[in-house]
């Protein structure tokens, strides 16, 4: 079973299927096959060695042979899925600062998308967010280098810098005639996982933006200051805004179900082999003492998002309130591969619900589908395609589905869904067609 650190960073889902093979004959086939399949990959390393060596010698400038391993090695992994990746030793450094909640930059989540960056989400509070850098936006150059054909490393590198300093990216969005030219100032970023305030004296809200090192601790001090401004008899319950929020760690992912579940499981995930299957159940208690809980998503809710919605679904424990979600669900194990060598990001595992659901390309469906008014200037970008049209992505278990609207409006008196949360936990009815009979609770 893997020891290494588990992100939740992509993708998917599957059939898998298990062969036991009992038979003399059986076994002596399978013995057969593997010795040709290990033939047929030393042949393929000759393949890559005789290249390898060719380029060294006769390309028309004499090459870096770290940059050229690096390239291959790239090559190699992102051919697996959108989210397996090789990070040299700088990316491997900077990965660590991001878990660990401070580093220098713009504040974005980005990724590669056709050989441009693609925002994930811009991070609250930060220049990107203060530059009305969007969830969707596509990133063509920076100052005056183009996009294309540099690794995402290498374009993360350029958009980083010494604190105060500029830097010019050129956006295009989906509905805009011509590219945008922003200019933004670095900052350290300090990321803050947990915002919260009480509303109306009787309900907490609490918006978690990642999940990273400090996450849980985060919102458990949340959970105590909303409970020493509202008496318990007065409070109606919480709502925890997970829309737009890009996912994290998964120890935090189980550590923040946990604090809203008294018992059961969070999640599973399951490898190629029945043996590094793991069950991650709740510990610690619910420091929300049962109250009732409405929980936000939307397009931009992925991966570590996804699992806690899912299990305060499951276990009945929350009401879920937006649109659907962006459909990661895979495991990335980070192995480090020595000192000076990086990290290796790694898909190793699909994640399922304590019912067993994978949410592959599928995403979570709330109770209650609620869609904001986007503004006309927006119009063309307010959908998230989801992980379902991303390139190369696993399969999901049935049918898969497109992404859902992401937009948030920045003014809270005009969100429909935070009204809509309000009025549920005072006990004003939202939506008519919501089934009045309970789910259906898993066994604990």
């Amino acid at each position: 079973m893997r020891k290494n650190s588990l992100f939740f960073l992509g993708a998917a889902a599957g059939a898998c299927l298990t062969f036991l093979v009992t038979a003399p004959q059986g076994s002596v086939s399978m013995a057969v096959a593997k010795a040709a399949a290990g033939a047929e990959a030393y042949s393929q390393l000759n393949l890559f060695g005789e290249v390898f060596e060719r380029v060294r010698t006769d390309y028309v400038e004499k090459p870096d042979d770290t940059k050229l391993m690096e390239g291959a090695i790239n090559g190699m992994v992102t051919a697996l899925d959108p989210h397996s990746r090789y990070m040299n030793e700088s990316a491997w450094r900077d990965m660590q600062e991001t878990t660990h909640g401070e580093f220098g930059g713009l504040g974005l989540e980005v990724t590669m998308e056709d050989g441009l960056v693609k925002v994930v989400t811009p991070m609250d509070d930060t220049p990107a967010a203060k530059a009305g850098i969007m969830s969707g936006d596509l990133i063509t150059r920076i100052d005056d280098d183009a996009v294309q054909g540099l690794t995402l490393e290498q374009a993360v590198n350029k958009m980083k810098g010494p604190v105060d300093t500029k830097t010019r990216l050129k956006i295009i969005r989906n509905g805009a005639e011509l590219p945008n030219e922003i200019s933004l100032v670095r900052e350290i970023i300090r990321v803050r996982p947990v915002r919260y305030h009480t509303d109306g004296g009787d309900i907490g809200y609490i918006r978690i933006s990642s999940f990273n090192e400090q996450t849980t601790d985060a919102l458990r001090k949340a959970i105590s200051d909303i409970s020493k401004q509202i008496p318990p008899e007065k409070l109606a319950g919480y709502v925890v805004d997970l829309r737009n929020n890009p996912g994290g760690l998964l120890d935090q992912a189980v550590s923040v179900s946990s604090t809203f579940m008294a018992r059961g499981e969070v999640v599973s995930t399951r490898g190629r082999t029945p043996e590094e299957t793991q069950r991650f159940t709740a510990r610690g208690g619910d420091l929300t003492k049962g109250k009732p809980l409405v929980v936000l998503i939307n397009g931009g809710s992925a991966s570590a998002s996804e699992i806690v919605a899912g299990a305060l679904y499951d276990h009945k424990r929350a009401t879920l309130i937006g649109t659907r979600s962006f459909g990661k669900g895979s495991v990335q194990t980070i192995i480090p591969l020595g000192t000076g060598n990086g990290a290796l990001a790694l898909t190793t595992a699909r994640y399922f619900t304590p019912s067993g659901h994978s949410i592959q390309a599928q995403g979570i469906k709330p109770d209650i589908e609620v869609l904001q008014d986007v503004p006309a200037a927006l119009k063309g970008r307010a959908e998230l395609k989801g992980e379902a049209s991303m390139r190369g992505h696993l399969s999901a278990e049935g049918a898969e589905q497109t992404g859902s609207q992401s937009y948030v409006p920045p003014a809270e008196k005009d969100d429909k869904a935070l009204g809509a949360a309000y009025n549920l936990l005072r006990g004003v009815t939202v939506n008519a067609d919501v089934p009045s009979s309970p789910k259906t609770a898993i066994p604990n």
